[in-house]
């Protein structure tokens, strides 16, 4: 597909006897939450006083939804292939999984760990030891929002998901006390970016970042990294130098966001998505560089539709991954780790 999004419009006008006149509008770029609004809708005036006629109407209506639902997010055993810019909305849904829902589906015996030990706490980040399929490992993940809390206040208390230093600083901290006992790190990575307000600069915010870097490079333990919605520069690697890192399929890994981008280079943060797909940011370019090592598909129309579907999902690959870590000794794994980071960093001048 190219760069240029086809916006198709459908309008659904139908008077009813107990609500009036109901009018919605859907186009290709919009999430299905506003398909399952439209459906929502529907439902409700299937149930109010009407005509035969009126009943025949509605089914066609509803007949019709779902034809759309299958032609803009993809159906009929198969899905329409996406533009870059409309996976990154999907990467940024707000009824995305975040870390601490991975957390409750996945893992057992979570116990949640807090402060750097300098200054404070950063909610945006949560760690903590669990156990997964019965073995004890680290987990570590930016957190959007309150579990199961979706308010926006839930989201302010957690930054949006935006670390601080103290954020990196408890991150690191803990990581280094896991691999002091060998526990594997699991990393959940859901960031637009590190926070980049006054006083997150004033403490330190690129130091914490380029320290966390390093740090993560020396750990004598297996550790792997998911991105699970925005992976967003160096808020993410901060995170997220890992020796594995996975991707689920509407996820996006960038060292600037689309808007941002366009800015720079057109001066009009509209062309977002010539710059989505320019920069390569979705997850097939970026196993084909070898950026990435495994692409984790979603449930239906994303993994805010099933979070347990996701989760089941992503299960196979960190067991998979773990065992061929695992029996790797440290000095192979930081061996690896390194090298795997030095080869993103080539390049060939041609003459």
């Amino acid at each position: 597909m190219n760069a240029q999004v086809v916006r198709v419009k459908f309008f659904v006008l139908f008077s009813s006897p107990t609500r009036g006149l109901v009018v919605s509008g859907m186009s290709s770029t919009e999430n299905s939450a506003k398909i399952k609004l439209l459906e929502s809708q529907l439902a409700q005036l299937s149930k109010a006083p009407h005509t035969p006629a009126q009943d025949e109407e509605i089914q066609r209506l509803q007949a019709r939804v779902r034809e759309l639902q299958a032609e803009i997010l993809g159906g009929n055993d198969k899905k329409q292939e996406m533009t870059p810019i409309e996976r990154v909305r999907l990467a940024r849904h707000p009824d995305r999984p975040y870390t601490l829902d991975f957390v409750h589906l996945l893992f057992t015996d979570f116990h949640e760990l807090h402060g750097d030990r300098r200054f404070a706490d950063d909610p945006a980040i949560v760690c903590g030891f669990a156990r997964f399929e019965g073995e004890p490992v680290f987990i570590v993940g930016q957190q959007k929002a309150n579990y199961k809390q979706r308010k926006m206040e839930d989201r302010q208390y957690r930054n949006f998901g935006m670390p601080k230093p103290e954020g990196y600083r408890k991150a690191i901290r803990l990581m280094q006390m896991a691999a002091k006992f060998r526990r594997p790190i699991i990393s959940f990575i859901d960031t637009p970016g590190a926070y980049p307000g006054i006083e997150a600069e004033e403490r330190g915010q690129g130091e914490a970042i380029a320290r966390n870097i390093i740090e993560m490079m020396r750990l004598p333990t297996p550790t792997i990294g998911v991105i699970i919605g925005e992976g967003g520069s160096g808020g993410a690697l901060a995170i997220g130098a890992c020796d594995r890192v996975n991707m689920l399929e509407n996820t996006i890994y960038s060292v600037i966001s689309p808007e941002g981008c366009a800015s720079i280079l057109w001066r009009d943060a509209n062309k977002a998505d010539l710059a989505a797909a320019a920069l390569k940011i979705t997850p097939e370019p970026l196993k084909a560089a070898g950026i990435i090592d495994e692409i984790i598909p979603e449930p239906g129309e994303g993994a805010h539709t099933d979070y347990a579907a996701t989760a089941e999902n992503l299960r196979p690959y960190l067991v998979k991954q773990l065992k061929e870590l695992s029996a790797l000794p440290p000095e192979k794994l930081i061996e690896q780790r390194y090298a795997r980071y030095c080869r993103m960093g080539a390049f060939v001048i041609e003459n």
